[in-house]
């Protein structure tokens, strides 16, 4: 039954999420310990970052459309096998083509999962779907805070071969979403909350451009981030001569922040408007972002934890805008969102990479800072509540 907001489904995918990315978080955090073991460099660890997502990226699309005509209850499970066989492959790996081949596996494993996660959780909100993916996004943004932790209190100690261990996380997950799949199955044949025979509120070049100006807005966001999630620690340890642990804890703050700013964006989006949410937490952060690269050790904490909280809050309203926005593609638009959103992360971190190789991480930190300026483009995002509350005439 979709009338009631079912929280007992929307917390098992949500700590399926904590599951999936506390081992994507992990796979990052370690950079150090790769770049030092195959002694690596900043465009490698750019690369590697690149087949993780870039594979997650090319294959959210297809599996959201393909499942939103064939729904898969038990695709979940057998998704995060994948995700399992990179982290054992990541733990015995002895070159970096094996390395490159180990993060595409756990890119593979994500691509499967979240396309159908994001449509489990929809058909679980009980018409609340800013709320339903809030409870599920904060689940992963909870986990990919934890990676650094782990990874400072067990991998860095112990060694490459002690990632295997984290399989332990995918096998737990697996049987978590076996569970999941049991309640899908019996739910997929029912109608979900949004009638997916509704047609968009808005003229078909209105849509495409409101969906343009949604994907550039994305760039923006997860360009930037890229810069956060793969260098900061580099960032750290050259600006302000700090150790590699300690570096992880600042790591720590900043996924802690992301995590709390996708709690709140998706029931503060149901409650004020998506449109209104988008606007401020993108265009928002512009200010913190320009002064990241000319404050101290502390403030800069400080400062990174504001980013990541309003850059967060972003991203639930947008995947729930969009939705609304073509109506009856849950599917479709959360694996291109969510594949858009693991590709850009991607490219820019192979991109951010090689700059810094060229011209250090200083300088590229001052560059990216600029990233969040395209949050104008906000302006020309319709309200849909608007629409919603009357009757569209003419165009």
């Amino acid at each position: 039954m979709h009338d009631r907001t079912s929280f007992r489904v929307l917390g098992a995918i949500s700590f399926s999420h904590f599951l999936n990315d506390t081992m994507q978080s992990l796979m990052i955090a370690i950079y150090p310990l790769f770049k030092s073991g195959f002694q690596l460099s900043f465009a490698q660890i750019g690369l590697i970052t690149l087949a993780f997502q870039f594979t997650s990226s090319l294959l959210q699309p297809l599996v959201g459309a393909y499942t939103d005509r064939h729904p898969k209850p038990f695709s979940l499970a057998a998704g995060m096998s994948c995700t399992l066989l990179g982290l054992i492959g990541l733990g015995q790996a002895s070159s970096f083509t094996m390395l490159l081949l180990s993060a595409a596996m756990v890119g593979t494993g994500s691509a499967i999962f979240h396309p159908e996660a994001s449509r489990v959780a929809r058909m679980a909100s009980g018409g609340r779907h800013g709320l339903a993916q809030s409870i599920f996004q904060v689940g992963g943004n909870a986990g990919a805070a934890c990676g650094p932790l782990l990874a400072a209190w067990i991998v860095l100690p112990h060694g490459q071969a002690s990632i295997a261990l984290f399989s332990l996380i995918a096998l737990l997950a697996m049987i978590v979403l076996t569970a999941v799949g049991v309640w899908y199955r019996r739910q997929h044949r029912q109608p979900l909350p949004a009638a997916t025979s509704q047609e968009p509120s808005l003229p078909r070049r209105r849509v495409v451009t409101t969906l343009g100006v949604l994907l550039a807005l994305i760039f923006s966001k997860f360009f930037y981030l890229a810069s956060i999630n793969s260098f900061l620690i580099f960032y750290l340890m050259h600006r302000y001569a700090i150790d590699p642990q300690e570096a992880q804890y600042h790591l720590f703050y900043f996924l802690f922040a992301v995590a709390a700013g996708t709690l709140l964006g998706g029931p503060i989006g149901d409650r004020i408007g998506r449109r209104q949410v988008i606007w401020v937490s993108i265009l928002g952060v512009a200010p913190f972002t320009l002064a990241l690269p000319h404050v101290g050790l502390e403030m800069s904490a400080a400062v990174t934890m504001v980013i990541g909280f309003l850059l967060a809050s972003a991203f639930p309203a947008m995947v729930v805008y969009a939705q609304e926005l073509i109506p009856g593609r849950v599917g479709t638009i959360s694996g291109l969102f969510f594949g858009l959103a693991f590709g850009l992360a991607g490219i820019g971190a192979a991109v951010l990479g090689s700059l810094t190789d060229l011209w250090g991480i200083e300088r590229v930190y001052q560059l990216c800072a600029f990233l969040p300026l395209l949050g104008l483009l906000a302006v020309f995002l319709p309200d849909l509540r608007e629409r919603a509350a009357r009757p569209v005439r003419g165009s």
